[in-house]
């Protein structure tokens, strides 16, 4: 049976939400990578984001 959560993400998600639960990633832009924390664009080789420390779990 669904929970209250479980219903309330699916609103969201249909809506074009992310879900809080999702493990955000590295956003490509051009040949770059963008941090989806912070907006900072690395070279497609980094690891962890430079500007602002995140790094993808």
């Amino acid at each position: 049976m669904a929970t209250a959560n479980d219903i309330f993400d699916e609103f969201l998600a249909d809506r074009g939400h992310e879900s809080e639960t999702e493990t955000p990633a590295w956003e490509e832009d051009y040949n770059k990578k963008r941090c989806p924390d912070c907006g900072g664009l690395h070279e497609m080789d980094a690891s962890e984001c430079t500007v602002c420390g995140w790094t993808p779990s």
